[in-house]
């Protein structure tokens, strides 16, 4: 399966939606206690980057969104108030190992 063709196949649309959806629910309510950091330092990516990415998707499809638009609906509430319950200041042995990994794959960590 290519990423970068436009689907046409709805079932498939359905499908992905919902993989979608249950990271989401996975993420915010299963695992807040991951933090951002962590993730970005594991994966690369982090739910900012997965709201950076639904605000471009919007966009691709003509849907004009702002950043704290696009954060709320993936946090499901303002993010703000979503890091202020879940998400403590970075530790200086996280912020180390994100410089560690942005210098290890500047791509996957440099939104």
């Amino acid at each position: 399966m290519n990423l970068d063709t436009p689907m046409t196949d709805p079932e498939t649309t359905h499908i992905e939606a919902a993989a979608f959806r249950r990271l989401l629910q996975h993420l915010m309510q299963e695992r807040p206690d991951v933090q951002n950091i962590d993730l970005m330092i594991l994966a690369g990516f982090c739910r900012n980057c997965l709201a950076d990415w639904y605000r471009e998707a919007a966009e691709a499809r003509g849907i004009t969104m702002t950043k704290e638009e696009a954060r709320e609906a993936i946090y499901g509430q303002p993010f703000e108030q979503w890091k202020a319950a879940h998400q403590p200041p970075a530790t200086p042995e996280q912020l180390q190992a994100f410089e560690e990994a942005q210098r290890k794959h500047p791509r996957a960590t440099g939104r």
